[in-house]
C-alpha cells in the first residue's frame, strides 16, 4: 500500500516545547536549548496500524491570545496538535484561544485536533493538573494526553494518536462514541 501523505500543525504559546516534541519524534533526541521558531516543517516516514505515512510536521511560531494565525496554517493541514506546558498557566489559556481560532476557520466537525500537556516531567513546577487538561479536551471532544519531549515513547504515542485522530475524521468517525481521551 502506498504511503499516505499527511500534514499536521503544532500550535501553542512560545516555549511550550512544540519544536522539541517534533525533533524528539523525527530525530529521537531531546533539544534542551530554546531558539524561537519562525516556522519549520519536518518530514518523516512512519507506520501506524500497518499503514505507511509521509508525515509533514509543521512547527509554528508561538502564538498568543492576540496572534493572527496565518492562512497557510489552515490550507492543506490535515490535523492539529495544540500544545501547552503543564508548568505554564499562560500557555493553557493561550491554547484555548488558538483552538477557538482554528474552529472559527475550519469548523468543529472537520478538524482533527489533539490536546497535549507537554513537560510532564516537570512534576514540581506543575501548575496545570492532568485533570484540568482532560476536562478541557472533553469539552472540545478531542483526544488528550500528557507528554515529555525528553521521553521518546510518550512522543511516539502522541504522533500515533494524531494520525489515528486524522484517520477517524477522514472516515467520518467523530470519536465521541468511545470518548477518545487518552492519558
Amino acid at each position: 500500500m502506498p504511503a499516505k501523505e499527511r500534514k499536521i500543525a503544532f500550535m501553542g504559546f512560545r516555549s511550550v516545547g512544540k519544536s522539541s516534541l517534533i525533533i524528539q519524534f523525527v530525530e529521537k533526541q531531546f533539544v534542551d536549548s530554546y531558539d524561537p521558531t519562525i516556522e519549520n516543517t519536518f518530514t518523516t516516514e512512519v507506520r501506524v496500524n500497518g499503514q505507511d505515512y509521509l508525515l509533514h510536521s509543521v512547527d509554528t511560531a508561538g502564538q498568543d491570545e492576540y496572534s493572527v494565525i496565518p492562512q497557510n496554517y489552515f490550507i492543506n493541514i490535515n490535523g492539529y496538535v495544540l500544545v501547552y506546558s503543564v508548568n505554564s498557566q499562560k500557555s493553557f489559556e493561550v491554547v484555548k484561544h488558538v483552538y477557538d481560532k482554528i474552529i472559527d476557520m475550519k469548523g468543529r466537525m472537520t478538524v482533527p485536533i489533539v490536546l497535549v500537556g507537554n513537560k510532564k516531567d516537570l512534576r514540581f513546577e506543575r501548575v496545570i493538573s492532568e485533570e484540568e487538561g482532560r476536562r478541557l479536551a472533553e469539552s472540545w471532544k478531542v483526544p488528550f494526553m500528557e507528554a515529555s519531549a525528553k521521553e521518546h515513547p510518550s512522543v511516539k504515542e502522541l504522533f500515533e494518536t494524531a494520525i489515528n485522530t486524522m484517520t477517524m475524521k477522514e472516515n467520518g468517525d467523530s470519536g465521541e462514541k468511545n470518548g477518545c481521551v487518552l492519558s
